[in-house]
């Protein structure tokens, strides 16, 4: 049987194949350029190099969606924010939606530029202890289209972990495109070394998008990727006058609660729609302090409070294991 690289993505031909590095399943594969040059006698030594780098934050976290439109960046965002509110924390926020890039808009960084120094790429930063790095950066204009195949996102994925000085991080928030394609097999492929603590996946009430994140879930199974849990987003919405909530997405099929049952895995929370949310990321903004008596505020909190719950149990856990 041929051999199989470590990190190779599911169905690898193996590297004493006349197809490796050559197939369509190599294309993102953090190792494809050194199986179709023949000399693929081990891994992407990039690999063992983000590791290195990753040795120096303490906690990793993806945001998943496996549609698009759910409110992914949005939470990714205001999480960053929230975990930052504690300047005793070290925050980072990477954007590897590639060719969506839409965390600087929402940080408040559109038409920030990224500088090159002696220890690498220098992210941009919202405050002292919040660091933000995007593709968006790179850009001539913020309308520019990134028209890439796979190989070159996972080029650019690589370049994000291994040559950005992030420094002494606590958290790394990693916002993700939909989907379950080439950046997410690149940067759990990346990762995987460095001990990702899990993936947050997001979701709004109604089938149309559970379907995609039944998805989502199944490919955090296959690549061995943690679930921390599930977030309802546009769960109803409160009318700001007579109080009454409205059902906006009706969960027809029982919504993300129904679906976190039957897949045996954590529901995070719900948040509601609050049309304050977006006129806050269009300002670049967090809505958190914006307006930090709403009821999506509220839910926003205890949401951020669990996923800290979980990394401190997750760092506890390693430790043990260690």
């Amino acid at each position: 049987m041929a051999d199989v690289p470590e990190n190779a993505p599911q169905s690898c031909p193996g590297t004493s194949s006349s197809e490796a590095g050559k197939s369509s399943l190599c294309q993102g594969c953090p190792n494809q350029s050194l199986c179709a040059s023949g000399a693929a006698g081990g891994p992407d030594p990039a690999i063992q190099e983000v590791k290195d780098k990753m040795k120096m934050v303490k906690h990793k976290i993806l945001v998943l969606s496996g549609k698009g439109g759910v409110g992914k960046s949005t939470f990714s965002s205001h999480l960053a924010h929230g975990l930052a509110e504690d300047e005793t924390k070290q925050v980072a926020l990477l954007d590897i939606d590639i060719c969506g890039p839409s965390i600087p808009k929402m940080m408040g960084l559109e038409g920030e530029q990224v500088h090159q120094s002696g220890s690498g790429w220098s992210p941009v930063y919202v405050d002292d202890n919040l660091a933000v790095m995007s593709i968006g950066f790179l850009l001539n204009s913020p309308d520019d289209a990134v028209i890439w195949r796979g190989p070159k996102k996972n080029g650019m994925i690589k370049q994000f972990l291994r040559d950005v000085d992030w420094g002494e991080l606590d958290y790394l928030i990693i916002d993700t495109p939909p989907g379950t394609s080439d950046e997410h097999l690149s940067i759990v492929q990346y990762l995987r070394a460095a001990q990702i603590d899990g993936a947050v996946i997001i979701t709004t009430p109604q089938e149309v998008s559970l379907q995609d994140v039944r998805k989502e879930i199944n490919f955090c199974h296959k690549v061995k990727l943690p679930i921390i849990g599930v977030i309802e987003n546009m769960s109803g919405f409160i009318c700001p006058k007579c109080k009454n909530e409205s059902q906006i997405f009706p969960p027809t099929t029982g919504g993300a609660e129904k679906m976190c049952q039957d897949f045996n895995i954590t529901l995070l929370g719900k948040v509601p729609l609050d049309p304050q949310i977006g006129k806050s990321c269009d300002r670049g903004k967090s809505f958190l302090s914006e307006v930090p008596d709403s009821l999506a505020t509220t839910s926003y909190r205890k949401i951020i409070q669990r996923i800290r719950e979980y990394c401190d149990m997750h760092l506890s856990q390693e430790g043990k294991d260690a």
